[in-house]
């Protein structure tokens, strides 16, 4: 993890100073907007979906503009179809890469990029593009730093099947009780970024996959950026080749690894010094008093959450092991994102100081919660030989309530006790 970014803060929000579309086209001057295309072996769609891009722009786009295909490692015929669309089409440009990663192709096209807008869309366009000056508008103006394309807004119109429309909202729930998120979609295929914020943001970024642009949203949503929603219609593709249950194991994977640095304090995010301005959801924990009806509120409100992912994880494990494990993997990935909540929202604990303290206290809590949950499958498969599905989390429902009402008395006694009640000095590091 880097442990440095290059010295100062980023500049005040202001207005890009940009010209608008010289007469000639795009590629008459340099552009305002860079849209990154990563593709990976995808030269039926290619060329449709670059040219259709590019007309829309042509026609509706204010600004110059310039189309990146950052081109994965194909195997196919993807790198001449490319070359084709550069030749033929102003504006259109191709950068190769010899290793896979659509995190990799973006890091490196917008690090290299001169443009002041740096946006990316999925090669199938499944987003309508009447979202794209929407999109960049507000980054232009100065108003936001980041903009997403979001598919769970009520005014978006969204075509897909079941299957990923209760992936996309689990995984969302899952970064919203596990790292705190605010933002609704975090994986729609349709984001833009100011280049000097991808400048000081990027490096702290590490994920080179698919979960490149959730790590980017959480980072700068904790940094005190402001990030625009689009709501946007779109169109599932029945074709597309993203393989759900390996790019899902990868991205639990990364919702742990920023989970746990953010949990010790191991991010330099200070060091974009909330360039904005504080925090405000840091303001108003400031000095609040954490009572005994407070405290409930916030750890029923992050139990609530927790409880949603831990299910959600289990039901993802139960597809390939068995109940036991299944089981004490979901609740070790949910038990460390629960101590990590409470221990920010409920207890209103800031800093590093004793926080890999707090987590090894919250594992001996999340031990008793195993116990609990795990005794309680084998006194179901004691007295059932093959329970069902369903069974199984009934049971383990009514075992987390109980363990639940054991880790708030443990938690608020032991892992966070209030030491001004105990007449300790507090530490400004608990509370800044």
């Amino acid at each position: 993890m880097p442990t440095d970014t290059s010295a100062g803060t980023l500049p005040a929000r202001a207005p890009l100073a940009v010209p608008a579309a010289a007469p000639g086209g795009p590629g008459q001057q340099p552009p305002v907007l860079d849209v990154v295309i990563p593709v990976y072996n995808e030269e039926k769609d290619l060329g449709p979906c670059v040219r259709r891009l590019h007309e829309h722009l042509t026609r509706t786009f204010p600004y110059a503009f310039r189309i990146t295909v950052a081109d994965n490692a194909s195997t196919d015929h993807t790198p001449e179809v490319a070359g084709r669309l550069a030749a033929v089409l102003p504006g259109v440009r191709v950068h190769r890469l010899e290793l896979k990663g659509r995190g990799r192709a973006l890091r490196t096209v917008w690090t290299q990029s001169d443009a002041p807008v740096l946006a990316y869309m999925d090669v199938d366009l499944s987003t309508d593009l009447n979202a794209v000056l929407p999109l960049v508008a507000p980054l232009i103006s100065g108003h936001s730093d980041l903009a997403i394309g979001t598919r769970l807004a009520r005014s978006s119109r969204v075509v897909r099947g079941p299957k990923r429309e209760f992936i996309s909202r689990a995984y969302n729930l899952i970064l919203r009780s596990s790292l705190a998120a605010r933002f609704s979609d975090a994986q729609c295929g349709f984001k833009a970024i100011r280049r000097e914020v991808a400048e000081r943001l990027l490096p702290l970024v590490e994920d080179t996959g698919w979960f490149f642009d959730t790590e980017m949203l959480v980072l700068a949503e904790r940094a005190g950026l402001r990030i625009h929603e689009v709501p946007v219609d779109w169109v599932d593709d029945p074709d597309s080749t993203v393989h759900i249950v390996r790019t899902a194991t990868e991205d639990l994977k990364g919702v742990w690894r920023v989970g746990r640095a953010l949990s010790v304090g191991a991010l330099p995010l200070d060091r974009l010094a909330r360039p904005f301005g504080d925090d405000p959801r840091d303001r108003a924990l400031t000095g609040v008093p954490r009572g005994l009806a407070r405290q409930l509120v916030g750890f029923c409100a992050v139990g609530v959450l927790s409880t949603l992912c831990y299910l959600a994880l289990y039901s993802l494990f139960r597809l390939g092991t068995g109940a036991q494990t299944a089981n004490a993997a979901a609740l070790l990935l949910s038990a460390v994102a629960n101590t990590a909540a409470n221990r920010r929202l409920t207890f209103g604990v800031r800093g590093r100081d004793r926080a890999v303290r707090h987590q090894a206290q919250g594992l001996v809590v999340f031990a008793i919660g195993l116990a609990l949950t795990s005794g309680s499958l084998a006194a179901l498969g004691a007295a059932t030989a093959a329970p069902g599905h369903g069974t199984e989390l009934g049971v383990l429902i009514t075992a987390n309530l109980a363990a639940t009402v054991l880790r708030f008395l443990l938690f608020r006694a032991w892992v966070f006790p209030d030491r001004r009640a105990a007449g300790q000095p507090s530490d400004p590091k608990d509370h800044r």
